[in-house]
């Protein structure tokens, strides 16, 4: 059989990539971290960037508010996520634990 002949479908890969599941979760991680360190002041309507350079994820966050929760500060969020997957928008939800960590309590396709 010759090159020519060869009609198998070879699907694209991402060298060195991660999977999808641990992508997610490292641009999770990414967008948790700028939606606790937003100066919520200062932003305005279009929102912030954000990139993880792990992964080649980039989106923007944007409607964020802020609200107490059994005495945590919470923060609720809309985000674009651009990946190799295609776009997609998120609802988000992320609460300061102990007042020291802030975790992610929601992450949902829109």
């Amino acid at each position: 059989m010759s090159k020519a002949d060869d009609v198998s479908v070879t699907t694209a890969s991402i060298a060195g990539g991660q999977p999808a599941d641990t992508q997610m979760i490292s641009d999770q991680s990414t967008i948790r971290n700028a939606v606790s360190q937003a100066d919520l002041s200062t932003l305005d309507q279009t929102g912030m960037a954000w990139t993880n350079d792990e992964t080649g994820s980039r989106g923007a966050i944007s409607s964020i508010s802020e609200y107490a929760d059994s005495g945590a500060t919470c923060r609720k969020f809309v985000v674009s996520r651009e990946s190799y997957n295609g776009v997609s928008l998120y609802d988000g939800d992320a609460c300061l634990v102990n007042g020291r960590d802030w975790k992610m309590r929601a992450f949902k396709s829109m």
